[in-house]
């Protein structure tokens, strides 16, 4: 970065401002194909608590393609979503699927195309608050609090129920879950403070803002469950998911995506365009993307909190790495007031680190071009 004055002086001048947390991990493939990694740090500190906003859906994903194989149910199973609380919803139909029905590879194709805040509200819910941290926990990533649905307005205890769900085929149902309670509580144990100020029902409350009971996934873990996603082969087994080879495909489909590619839901080729949600390299530019590089991510944005996730190949030129960044983009550090820097300061940031990876990744040498096949996958539905 420093290297780019031009793209980085004014961030690097301050990056204690912009609390900037970058992890890249860089792959040599030896002539088996096997890849090898080397990982370099950029202002990693676990105890500096950013929001996560929506690279929570990335672990939700996994863990109900998980849970569902360890179910023995195919993913596209019609699930029901019941409720038996209120403030809780129940869902019985989705028109935006192919055949009018909710399921969890349905949510998860929302949630990797557009990042669909339901969606991962269904699949929080068909985990469970206490199964979806202490799973991940069990797994190994420590550095990991769940605590919350997305865009809901249900509170912090309330958000410890789940909805019952069932699973129907050809009419009858082939497994039932109950509504469930987390008996344990995975909020923080000190308050966490941030900004100024929030606004609060149109209120401005003149006072720091209190994430101790919001989700929080440390940069370091969604390294790791990127990576462990990616070459499963390559982390300790406890850190894998249990996945079947249709899973990863399935993965690596929606992650790398364009909305435009997608037959369903329908409107996603009117909504959205290729760089919605790819931030890193891109930048969130609204112009077509080329097809020979893929951004393999899941990226979030909330409070003034600007993340990516990224495996980033180039089909063409046999580039492949793995990049993270987190950037807080708040100049008034009020929070809640819909007045964040993500166009001015967070884009622009995550567009000139993607880049300037890339360049250096294509100046380097490689001694062995990877064979990337794994990856490449059709883009049909």
């Amino acid at each position: 970065m420093k290297k780019h004055p031009e793209r980085f002086a004014e961030i690097l001048k301050d990056a204690d401002k912009y609390h900037i947390q970058v992890l890249y991990t860089r792959i040599d493939r030896n002539k088996k194909n096997e890849p090898h990694f080397s990982t370099f740090k950029f202002g990693i500190n676990t105890t500096d608590y950013f929001y996560p906003a929506s690279t929570v859906k990335l672990p939700a994903v996994a863990l109900a393609l998980e849970k569902l194989n360890k179910l023995g149910i195919d993913k596209n199973t019609p699930m029901l979503t019941g409720a038996d609380r209120p403030g809780q919803t129940a869902v019985v139909a989705d028109s935006t699927a192919e055949n009018g029905l909710p399921s969890v590879a349905h949510y998860a194709r929302k949630i990797l195309l557009a990042s669909d805040n339901d969606a991962f509200n269904r699949l929080y819910e068909f985990i469970g608050q206490e199964a979806f941290n202490d799973s991940l926990h069990a797994k190994g990533y420590s550095g990991v609090r769940i605590t919350h649905r997305l865009n809901s307005p249900l509170e912090p205890e309330e958000n410890r129920y789940t909805n019952p769900v069932r699973f129907e085929k050809d009419g009858k149902v082939i497994f039932e879950q109950p509504g469930r309670y987390a008996s344990k509580t995975y909020w923080a144990p000190e308050p966490i403070l941030k900004g100024k100020g929030y606004l609060k029902n149109g209120t401005f409350i003149e006072e720091p803002f209190d994430f101790s009971k919001k989700n929080y996934f440390a940069l370091e873990e969604q390294h790791k469950l990127l990576k462990a996603l990616f070459f499963p082969e390559s982390v300790p087994a406890k850190q894998r998911f249990h996945l079947k080879p249709d899973d990863y495909t399935f993965l690596y489909q929606y992650m790398s995506q364009f909305p435009v590619e997608t037959s369903f839901p329908v409107s996603y080729t009117d909504d959205y365009y290729d760089g919605f949600c790819k931030f890193l390299l891109f930048g969130a530019t609204k112009t077509r993307l080329p097809r020979h590089i893929r951004l393999f991510n899941k990226s979030g944005e909330a409070y003034g909190y600007l993340l990516d996730n990224a495996y980033i190949a180039d089909f063409e030129k046999g580039i492949e790495f793995m990049l993270s960044a987190v950037i807080y983009c708040n100049e008034d550090q009020i929070f809640n007031d819909d007045k964040y820097d993500y166009a001015t300061i967070g884009l622009p940031f995550m567009a000139n680190l993607g880049k300037t990876i890339f360049e250096y990744e294509l100046s380097r040498n490689h001694s062995n071009r990877p064979d990337l096949g794994r990856f490449e996958v059709e883009y049909d539905k």
